[in-house]
C-alpha cells in the first residue's frame, strides 16, 4: 500500500472513531452512529490487515455499546439506568480514544476481543 493509500485508508478509520464519539453524545443510534457503521463496513476488506484490527474494533465498539444501551433501556427510570448509560458514554470514549492513540502509531489494536476498554 503506498503512502497516500495509506494515509486515506488512516483518515477514514480517524473520522469513524470521531464519528463514534460524536454518537456517543447524541446516541449511539444517532445519524452519526448509523454513518460510521455504514462507512466501517464499506472500507474494510480494502486495507491492510493492522488497519482492518481498528476496524473490527469499531463494529465490536458500535453494537457492544448499542447493547450497554439496550440495557440501561430495559432498566429505564432507575438509578441503575443511568449509570449504565454514564458507563456506555464513557466507555466509548474512552475505547475511540485508546483506539486513535494506537491509530497514530500505526499499530494494530491491541486486545481486540475485549468487551471493556481494551
Amino acid at each position: 500500500m503506498n503512502t497516500e493509500a495509506l494515509q486515506t485508508s488512516t483518515t477514514t478509520a480517524k473520522i469513524i472513531y470521531i464519528l463514534l464519539i460524536i454518537s456517543s453524545i447524541f446516541g449511539i443510534v444517532s445519524i452519526t452512529g448509523i454513518i460510521a457503521l455504514i462507512m466501517v463496513y464499506v472500507v474494510r476488506d480494502d486495507s491492510n490487515d493492522w488497519l482492518q484490527t481498528h476496524y473490527r474494533f469499531q463494529i465490536r465498539t458500535y453494537w457492544i455499546g448499542l447493547l450497554y444501551v439496550s440495557i440501561g433501556v430495559v432498566f429505564l427510570n432507575t438509578l441503575f439506568s443511568y449509570l449504565i448509560f454514564l458507563f456506555t458514554f464513557v466507555w466509548i470514549i474512552v475505547r475511540c480514544a485508546k483506539g486513535l492513540k494506537q491509530l497514530e502509531k500505526q499499530e494494530p489494536v491491541h486486545n481486540l476481543e475485549s468487551w471493556l476498554f481494551t
